[in-house]
Formats: C-alpha cells, structure tokens, sequence
C-alpha cells in the first residue's frame, strides 16, 4: 500500500517468494482448452448474460497453465453500462477431479493468476489430484483491467515522501496530504469510473459469475490474508453456495479504518520486538545486546531519516523514512526473512541505505529498470478507501496520534497519518464492506496466526464470530509470521489438506503449536 492508506498490505504468499526469484515446476495433464458449460441458473436479475457468456481458453504462454479472460458490469447497478474484463489462469488437476479451487493471495492488490501457480505447486497431489487451481485477478488488479493512478516515477515520489509531520508543521502536513489529492486524481483520470468500482463487494459479485462459467455449483475458495475478507464477503452475499472455504490470515471486515491500521500498528510492533528478542541473542545484532535499547534505537533510527535520508547504490535516489517503513515492514511478515532486515539495519546504521531501499522497492514489486511488475500499491489505497464510509478531518487526524504511538513507537505515527488518506483521495464510498454474516453456509475454516504482523490473531477469532454459529472453524498455528499454510507448520497443512480432499472439518478451537 502507500503510506497514506489505513492498512498495510495483507498478502499471504510468502515474502521470500518477492525478495527472492521462485522457479516454480508443476505437473499437468495435458486437457486441450475445454470449456465446461456455464450454470446460468440462479444469476441474478438482469446479470444473466454475464452469466450465460462463453469462456475460451488459451494457452498462458509458458508451462501447462491455460487462461482466459470474461467480463463483468463495471458498476453492478447499470449492468447495461461498461464493463470490466477479469483475467484468470486455470491450473489443471493431476487427477480426474473436477472441482475449482479459487485462490486469491491477498493485497488487496495481489495476482491471483501468480498464485494459482505458486499455491499449486505448494499442495499436496491428494489434493491437486480433486481440484483444479483458479487464480482470478480481482477487478482492477493484474490484467483484469488495472487501476492506474500514477506514472512509475511519480508513484516513486509518492511512496518516498514524507510520512510523519509534526503537529504543527502546517507545510509538511499540507505536502502529504497534497501528493495523496493527486493520487486521487490520477486515479480518476487514468481510469476513469471503474476508479469508484473496485469495491470488496463488487469483487465478489465478480467470483461469483466465474463459478457459474467454470460450471460449479459451489464456491471452493483459498484465500489469504486481504483474499479471507473476499472470501468471507462472498460467503456473505452467497452463502448458499460456499463450498468448501479456507481463509487463512483472517482481516476483521467490522474494523473500521481507525482500528483497522491500530490493530495493524500493534501487530507490527509486536513483530519488531520479536525480531529484536531474537537479533539481541547474537552479539553482533546491530541494534545491540539489550531488547529494550534495541526497539529504541530502531525508533530513532527511523526517526532521523525523515531530516536525513541516507545516500544508496541507485544513482538519484536516497533512503528516505517513507521508504524505510516499507523496507523494515516487509521483513516482519515472515520470520526467514529476519536476516534481510538484520543486513538492512548493518548497512543503515553505517550510513548505507542501500538495502532498505532494496526491500522497500521489493514491497511494491520496483524492477531494476524503475518500473513496476504489477500495481499492488495502488489498489490498495483505492480499494481501502472504497470499502470504508468514514472520512476524517485533519483535527481527528491529530487527535488519534497518541493511541497510534501507544501501539507502535516504529509504525504508530506513520500508520496514524494515514488514517486522513481516505479524506484525501477523493473518492467516494459507494459500495462500503458488508456487514459479514454467512449464516446457513457450510463450515468455513479460518485460520489465524498468534505472531502474525499484517492480521493480527484476534483477527480470526472475530471473523469466526462474525460468519455466524456453526460456520465459521477457528484453527490456531503459534508461532511468528504472516498467514499458516505455507509456514511449514504440519499440523496446519494436515488440517486443511484433509477438509479440502475429504470435507473433514478440524474442530473448532484446535491448535497447531509451533514446530
């Protein structure tokens, strides 16, 4: 996300998988291109030939993978007027299944079409055996008809400006607020009215016409992270036909943005200070021997980056704070990735941003070349804003800083400003998050993390809640970093391979401890 949004991103995938090249190798069946018919019925009124349409796959270009493109009513009340297209890649069962398992990794941002890959080739064959694997890239995401706000140099700017004014200084607090305006702008000019449409909720009305073209009866789902809010949405809205559902890394859809980004704030300072409880075991931590010292001076390292930057190995560009947030952040969301951080700090406190700088552009996937593969860090300022109905002043901005310092001395003051952003965009809410209910679906799992950073623990235990009784399954794995299944944890990955081959349901309340 940028900085001003309320939320940091929520992406389930791993990210050593950003840092560092995968070679991923999946084994299919060769299936041709066939279409299965589309279940037409039960579309909703006036939305029956998006329903009805046909789907022609093609090859994706590299590997087995097919893919193939539909469209969607940009705004869900004048389905009669433009439409969206959305992209999706279909990665065929090993086996003679014929279900789909949709996938989406989270961001909101993140391609589900890469994670269609990536989670495939991570499941075990009892399961890719029953399944096909569909990634769709939510509407304005990827190739589904992106959102474009700013040009890559611009979007450079915006993520390295300032973050954190005082109070008082007027010009500093009317600069941040001034680059989000011309996001918001951009945003509008570049993409026009599918800019106020990217919504959670349009998002899932829009998995919903591709489980009726692949010819499912039920929505099979895997979603992490920003994909459990999407998942549990659509159980919302269609409850009669969830299938089998995982939602590991759960966001709590009832926060508001406010208490959305303080939860956030203190998941990530809880992050931190594991990382520092175990970088102050080695004598050569660079923050030093004491846990206490170390988060302090981590603090005012970050601190005095906002009045001096750090020069870097990229002719023309400094570590700045902004930057510095992203590149401490996106280390904490798994715990192998601890050492980048140690390494950044090495270099940081020596006068080198250079590798704080490497892992801020990794956050937002910046290529060597300065562009951008994909446009996670705009769509989730849009579709933050879009699935939230509050809008605040600058008074109740400054206002709430205590309790984001209270939460974060790293993270509370940054997340806190952006707590305006939203003002700021100018674009308005029209279709804000549902209230999650999905009484009368079958049982749902959520799967919650008690170290994770982007969606803290307490997270899952009120998404189960919220899906209502006898839906949502709360499974616990203990232990650091973001969203379980792919952490390695066995327990976990026994669960849930078993509800999706078998529809065994683990029991509610069970935990995985950490291994």
């Amino acid at each position: 996300m940028s900085r001003r949004t309320t939320v940091l991103l929520a992406v389930g995938a791993a990210l050593a998988v950003v840092i560092a090249a995968v070679v991923v190798v999946l084994v299919t069946r060769d299936v041709g291109s066939d279409a299965p018919e589309p279940l037409v019925e039960g579309a909703p009124a006036g939305l029956e030939e998006f329903y009805a349409q046909d789907v022609s796959w093609e090859d994706c270009g590299s590997g087995d993978d097919q893919c193939a493109g539909f469209e969607a009513p940009v705004d869900y009340e004048d389905p009669d007027g433009e439409t969206v297209e959305l992209r999706m890649r279909r990665v065929r069962s090993t086996g003679d299944g014929d279900r789909v398992l949709f996938v989406n990794p989270g961001g909101p941002g993140g391609s589900a079409q890469d994670y269609a890959r990536t989670l495939a080739a991570d499941l075990p064959r009892t399961v890719r055996d029953l399944y096909d694997v569909v990634g769709v890239d939510p509407r304005g995401v990827g190739e589904s008809t992106p959102i474009d706000c700013l040009d890559d140099a611009d979007f450079d700017e915006y993520v390295a400006g300032p973050v954190d004014p005082d109070e008082d200084d007027t010009a500093l607090i009317e600069e941040l607020r001034g680059e989000t305006r011309t996001f918001g702008e951009g945003c509008r000019e570049r993409s026009g009215l599918l800019a106020q449409h990217v919504s959670t909720l349009e998002a899932a009305r829009d998995m919903d016409i591709a489980r009726a073209l692949l010819g499912q009866e039920q929505m099979d789902w895997f979603g992490a992270s920003y994909g459990t809010q999407l998942g549990a949405t659509y159980a919302t809205e269609f409850p009669e036909r969830v299938g089998r559902m995982v939602l590991d890394g759960a966001v709590d859809p009832a926060e508001d943005g406010v208490e959305s980004s303080l939860s956030q704030a203190g998941g990530f300072q809880r992050a931190v200070e594991a990382y520092v409880a175990d970088c102050v075991q080695d004598a050569d931590c660079p923050l030093g021997t004491d846990a206490d010292a170390a988060v302090d001076r981590l603090a005012t390292f970050m601190d005095d980056l906002a009045d001096r930057p750090l020069p870097t190995n990229q002719e023309g560009r400094e570590l700045t704070q902004g930057n510095a947030f992203y590149g401490v952040a996106v280390t904490l969301y798994d715990q192998q990735t601890w050492p980048f951080l140690t390494q950044g700090l090495e270099a940081g406190l020596s006068g080198d941003g250079s590798v704080l700088l490497f892992l801020s552009d990794a956050y937002f996937s910046r290529q060597p070349d300065g562009s951008y593969d994909g446009n996670i860090g705009e769509v989730i300022s849009v579709v933050s804003c879009l699935d939230q109905a509050e809008r605040l002043d600058i008074e109740d901005t400054i206002e709430l800083l205590p309790r984001f310092e209270e939460a974060s001395s790293i993270f509370g003051r940054t997340m806190g400003w952006g707590a305006i952003s939203c003002t700021d965009i100018g674009l308005e809410s029209i279709n804000p998050q549902v209230e999650i209910d999905a009484t009368g679906a079958a049982p749902i799992v959520v799967i919650g993390t008690t170290g994770d950073p982007a969606t803290p623990y307490e997270n899952s235990q009120d998404l189960v809640d919220q899906l209502g009784e006898g839906v949502g399954v709360l499974l616990t794995r203990e232990g650091e970093g973001h969203t379980a299944y792919s952490s390695g944890n066995q327990c976990i990955r026994d669960a849930v391979d078993a509800y999706l081959v078998d529809g065994t349901v683990p029991d509610d309340g069970t935990v995985c401890p950490q291994e």
